[in-house]
């Protein structure tokens, strides 16, 4: 297993703190034994699922259940759930691991998700013990299958407006519950549903354990989607389901912070699956690009095609590099928690809520990552990419839901800043502090010093400087609007954006630092020039944003001196992007697969 690092970073810290490329785990540090987790699951999605994605799709009668049981047999299905409870006990890295290499397997991908994520952990974090010990085994091992029933007709995003009732009978005995739920990953077949109501009058949610066998539980007809056809999507009814009153997971009225912590998990979970499927589109697509002869070459010998190969890769290797950042911080959290004499399933979900702000970055970035990696290998694919006997038409299809799945991008983004500003507020994030410092940087004398010519000294001042931009740019957001910003979500879009870029930018420079501590600067040419690449892109983004977000409440004087002052701030020297993405797509192109 991955070390646990000495450095206490805290979620949302990264925008005021430096990070040093030694405490950051990455990707080239797996061990044998998660290398060999990873086969297995890259061997089960070639074997099992991908010669079959048609009859998946086609949602053949008892296929994907007689996956998932399959899946179960290997331990695929319990490898966050302690090996007391039949799981094989492994930590949150590798199971981001095992995420991302199933990440591959399209419609199965979805069902296995839900089934270990919001079917599964909710009652392995959140039940007591006699409820674990009744639910986790069968669900480890596939011979129960679970759903997550949370969202309905008229609560979506506005989870905790959810109608559906419970209501305790008489003897005190059970809870009866009654309303519809929709949209319901594996609802056709599952055993076990983890079901969201309010209790008589209750403002906010409970959950309960519902086994099918209940009672009082009937089903839609399957969903008919854009993508994901072999994913189980239907709506459930409960017309007066009898639940004993000791299927009641945790306490009365927690259901909304329930959702809320799992969501957390799933969103990071989501970017772990997001970059598996993009890297085995990223194959597909440059294995086509080299078999395509047009005007007598191979199509991956033209500019443009190899300007989508690098940057479909780079963004892969941005997004992985602040995953499995965060997926160790996550994991050092939950130790710490844990020496401290904290319950392990509550350390888990302290562990993790305390980085939900750069899980909704995670969740944004990964899903909107593979959009990108989809749709240019259509482009590659040219007319076969349009074609349903093609594989991308699949890819394109299925990817798309990612950006509405576990609260949409839009909503996450909202919650980036909204999170980070609380956490402020609480006193839990010094962000005063830094932003002062910036506001009076503005007004003095810029600081010129002799240039420092070590290995990234630069682009590590860039990213100091991305900061500040940030913090110059939400500053004046919150001074400027106070109670009002809430409802600026144009602006919070644009400093969320900037957010996101500081964080991928920094984390992909820190995984290459330290690749390069490990090796030496020429056995990391391509992905120095990724790590360049990536920021040079990022700068611009970030000036746009923060010019974006000024302009729509600055004026006058003051408008003018913070343009200059995020101009300072996002001024970067030439770079020749072409050189170093052709660089990077000719090493894809002659490993014939993605190979970082």
């Amino acid at each position: 297993m991955p070390t646990a690092t000495t450095n206490k970073t805290k979620g949302g810290e990264f925008l005021i703190k430096e990070t040093l490329a030694q405490d950051v785990f990455i990707p080239e540090q797996w061990n044998e034994e998660q290398i060999m987790m990873k086969k297995t699951c890259d061997d089960f999605i070639a074997q099992e699922v991908t010669p079959i994605l048609d009859r998946i799709d086609n949602q053949e009668e008892g296929l994907m259940v007689s996956l998932l049981e399959k899946a179960g047999a290997l331990g695929l299905l319990g490898t966050s759930v302690p090996e007391d409870l039949g799981g094989l006990g492994f930590d949150f890295v590798t199971s981001m691991l095992t995420t991302e290499a199933l990440g591959a397997g399209h419609s199965f991908a979805v069902a296995l998700s839900a089934h270990t994520g919001i079917g599964t952990l909710p009652i392995l974090y959140y039940g007591n013990e006699a409820q674990k010990k009744k639910y986790i085994p069968k669900l480890a091992t596939g011979e129960w299958k679970a759903c997550y029933c949370l969202t309905e007709p008229g609560s979506g995003s506005d989870a905790n407006s959810g109608k559906t009732s419970a209501k305790l009978t008489l003897d005190g005995k059970h809870y009866v519950l009654n309303g519809q739920k929709m949209w319901i990953t594996n609802g056709g077949f599952a055993d076990i549903f983890t079901v969201f109501a309010k209790i008589d009058d209750d403002k906010n949610l409970s959950a309960f354990i519902v086994e099918k066998s209940f009672g009082g539980i009937s089903l839609n007809p399957e969903e008919h989607k854009m993508g994901i056809k072999g994913s189980s999507t239907r709506q459930v009814f409960f017309n007066e389901c009898k639940v004993p009153v000791e299927n009641l997971l945790s306490e009365r009225g927690n259901g909304f912070k329930i959702a809320v912590n799992i969501l957390n998990i799933g969103r990071i979970k989501l970017a772990g699956a997001a970059i598996g499927g993009s890297k085995g589109t990223v194959t597909q697509s440059v294995m086509y690009a080299n078999e395509r002869i047009q005007f007598e070459r191979p199509i991956s010998k033209y500019g443009a095609i190899r300007y989508k190969l690098a940057e479909q890769a780079i963004r892969i290797f941005a997004s992985e590099s602040a995953t499995y950042r965060c997926s160790q911080n996550i994991e050092d959290a939950i130790h710490a928690l844990i020496e401290g004499g904290m319950d392990e399933a509550k350390a888990k979900l302290k562990g993790i809520e305390q980085f939900a702000v750069e899980a909704a970055i995670l969740k944004v970035h990964g899903s909107e990552t593979l959009d990108y990696v989809s749709d240019e290998g259509v482009q590659i694919y040219g007319g076969m990419g349009y074609s349903a006997e093609g594989p991308m038409d699949r890819v394109y299809r299925d990817s798309r839901i990612n950006r509405i799945f576990e609260g949409t991008n839009e909503i996450n983004r909202m919650l980036i800043v909204d999170m980070i500003l609380k956490r402020a507020m609480k006193g839990e994030l010094d962000l005063m502090g830094p932003a002062q410092k910036v506001a009076a940087e503005l007004v003095g004398i810029p600081e010129f010093s002799d240039p420092d010519e070590t290995l990234f000294a630069y682009e590590k001042k860039l990213i100091t400087n991305f900061k500040k931009a940030i913090l110059l740019t939400a500053g004046a957001a919150v001074q400027k609007l106070m109670t009002t910003l809430s409802k600026e979500q144009e602006v919070i879009m644009n400093i969320a954006n900037m957010a996101i870029e500081v964080y991928v930018a920094e984390s992909t420079l820190l995984r290459v630092e330290k690749l390069v501590s490990m090796k030496s600067e020429d056995d990391c040419e391509v992905h120095i020039a990724i790590a360049r690449t990536y920021i040079n892109s990022a700068c611009d983004k970030i000036w746009v944003e923060g010019k974006e977000a000024l302009n729509s409440f600055g004026e006058g004087d003051e408008l003018r001196m913070m343009l200059i002052g995020l101009k300072r701030y996002t001024k970067q020297e030439p770079f020749n992007a072409k050189a170093s993405r052709q660089l990077i797509a000719q090493k894809i192109i002659a490993e014939n697969k993605y190979c970082f």
